[in-house]
């Protein structure tokens, strides 16, 4: 298949290109970077020496209607202009916001601008989300944040072991998640030996998004309060959630509901008890790591989740949602192992 990657000098669309020049199905033959056109892709990535004299192309709607299937990897708000003007027979991947929400009050007040509506969430573990996938040719690309705190919080709301009404979410993301352009709380001065909380009370644009797809699995409203934090490091995310049980459960009861949950998702990993997930094993990975324990002082669930935010947070699951759509196994160029 010929495969377009749009944006491609962001991180998520380097991460794209690292994974894509390996996978055995799909072909690069339209690689685009907006500004960054003209320059070699090895300028931008240097770990990428392998694309050699190759250079980002012009983004236009000609080069992408050339391609099987395309993924767009452009900052929150370019994309929905372009797939109205996108061939119908090309299959696409946004991993921007645009088409995430249901609810056009929810996206006036977290990004404003514009509604261009919903297209399928790609999130293939919860749900019936796999079969929508494979059956869909337009696919929105959950963020990195809901990623995390959908996969740790979805078994416990099924299984209705948790006051879904009331969850609560800390969760440390690295610098990546916040793109590439130059910004002064980025900068290595700034984000080393620091943590630092910010879209603070309840502000973070992926609340809405978490919501939305957690109330489809419950009979009540999700409602989270969500702290995220920014680490001093690259890559990773890393989510506490905690909610109210509504029964007497044990820890093993809990991380046996878990098990079951995910026991036909390639990916994600219900670790042995007493065995922490870190981010640092997932990085370049589509992994997910989680562990379960039930908190007895207080009768509260905690779960701990562990992704690459680059990986199952954007690229990673974009390739799976398209290996979906493909009609190919979902781990299809992405049995990669963690880097530690």
């Amino acid at each position: 298949m010929k495969i377009g990657v749009v944006g491609a000098s962001g991180y998520a669309g380097g991460e794209l290109l690292r994974l894509l020049s390996e996978h055995p199905k799909f072909t690069l033959a339209y690689i685009s970077a907006g500004t960054n056109a003209g320059e070699e892709i090895a300028s931008i990535h240097p770990h990428l020496l392998h694309f050699g004299n190759s250079k980002f192309e012009e983004t236009s709607v000609a080069g992408i209607d050339k391609c099987d299937l395309v993924f767009l990897a452009l900052p929150h708000g370019q994309s929905a202009e372009l797939i109205a003007k996108i061939s119908p027979l090309v299959k696409v991947v946004d991993l921007g916001a645009d088409f995430r929400l249901a609810s056009e009050s929810s996206w006036e007040k977290y990004y404003g601008g514009s509604y261009a509506g919903q297209l399928t969430y790609g999130l293939p573990e919860i749900g019936g989300n796999t079969e929508l996938i494979s059956s869909s040719s337009r696919i929105a690309n959950p963020g990195c944040y809901a990623t995390a705190i959908i996969l740790g919080s979805a078994p416990a709301i099924v299984s209705k072991l948790i006051d879904a009404s009331d969850l609560v979410v800390v969760a440390a993301s690295g610098t990546t998640g916040a793109g590439r352009s130059a910004k002064i709380n980025l900068i290595a001065s700034e984000v080393m030996n620091n943590l630092v909380s910010y879209k603070f009370g309840g502000a973070h644009q992926h609340t809405p998004e978490i919501e939305e797809n957690l109330s489809k699995l419950s009979d009540t409203n999700v409602k989270i309060s969500f702290t995220p934090i920014l680490a001093p490091m690259p890559r990773g995310i890393l989510a506490t959630v905690t909610a109210k049980m509504t029964s007497s459960v044990t820890t093993e009861e809990a991380h046996s509901t878990y098990e079951k949950y995910f026991e036909k998702s390639p990916f994600v990993k219900v670790l042995p008890i007493g065995t922490m997930p870190q981010t640092s094993a997932t990085l370049g990975t589509n992994k997910v790591l989680i562990q379960v324990a039930v908190d007895s002082h207080t009768n509260r669930l905690v779960v701990s989740i562990a992704i690459d935010n680059l990986g199952k947070g954007a690229a990673g699951q974009a390739i799976q949602n398209a290996n979906l759509m493909s009609g190919f196994p979902q781990d299809l160029g992405l049995k990669q192992t963690g880097v530690k």
